[in-house]
């Protein structure tokens, strides 16, 4: 489903330390201290779910070691290898999207050290042309170290969302990504708890397979919001592998609404911040 109105979002003005980027109204991190937990699946859905709301709305593969949203897109590995226009956004879904994985063939890998890693994320946020942006999500590698921090000093951002599965090994992982933001002074929207459960398709019954409402738990200790949960589904697999993010192409599911819901606050928590953050007085 594609809309076909506008929203007026309104834009995270910043601390102006950080060089704000053209067009673009909200920088939002989607990220995780531990991978395997469903991060760029949840930020591919929710880039989507945010379109479809009437938003526009970019997603950056922060990941340069591990890009995984071409994949989730439907796009080949490397197709701009070649491009004279050199890496650049692809629209799908609503959303425009970049990632080094456009420009790297399938099974190649990126052995980058810290300085490399950082000098990337700052041309994928300040060297695209992204046009008009009211949300720009970005899908950040695992862990706490030059992503993360690059990231932060490149750019303003409006909030994060942390992801975590139930486990008790990925909540204490999740914590100290909450731990992380706040050091680098970047607000927390709130923690995502992914997998939370399982409906068998036969008889419906609920199978918490990894546990259940851990991540609400933290949330509680960590005094941030908790986002919502999200089922383990079949659907998100196929989905994530075969190109078609669950939200594009099956509202009904348990999941896509769970998504959508999720960026429905994300998105509240995003204009709260932007409409009762501190206005900015020159220096004279």
């Amino acid at each position: 489903m594609v809309c076909e109105f506008r929203v007026d979002v309104p834009a995270w003005q910043g601390s102006g330390q950080q060089a704000a980027i053209g067009g673009v109204k909200n920088i939002i991190a989607v990220a995780s201290n531990k991978g395997g937990v469903g991060k760029s699946t949840l930020a591919t859905n929710l880039a989507v779910a945010l379109s479809q709301s009437g938003a526009a709305v970019g997603l950056v593969d922060a990941d340069a070691t591990g890009p995984n949203l071409p994949t989730m897109f439907g796009l080949p590995n490397g197709f701009q290898a070649q491009s004279e226009r050199g890496l650049h956004p692809v629209e799908r879904y609503g959303v425009k999207v970049i990632s080094l994985g456009f420009l790297l063939p399938p099974g190649a890998p990126v052995v980058w050290r810290g300085p490399m890693i950082g000098s990337a994320i700052r041309q994928l946020l300040h060297d695209v042309d992204w046009g008009e942006i009211d949300y720009l999500l970005i899908d950040l590698p695992p862990g706490t170290s030059d992503a993360s921090m690059s990231m932060a000093q490149e750019a303003p951002i409006a909030g994060a969302v942390v992801v975590s599965t139930p486990q008790q090994v990925a909540l204490e992982d999740a914590s100290k990504a909450v731990t992380m933001f706040e050091k680098l002074d970047v607000p927390v929207f709130g923690l995502v708890e992914n997998m939370s459960y399982f409906i068998t398709p036969d008889t419906g019954q609920r199978v918490e397979i990894f546990g259940h409402g851990g991540a609400r738990d933290a949330a509680d200790d960590l005094e941030i919001d908790f986002l919502g949960e999200v089922p383990l589904a079949t659907e998100v697999r196929a989905g994530g592998d075969e190109g078609q993010p669950i939200v594009a192409f099956d509202e009904t599911n348990p999941a896509a609404q769970a998504f959508v819901a999720i960026a429905e606050r994300v998105a509240v928590k995003a204009a709260a911040s932007a409409l009762l953050q501190a206005p900015t007085i020159p220096v004279l």
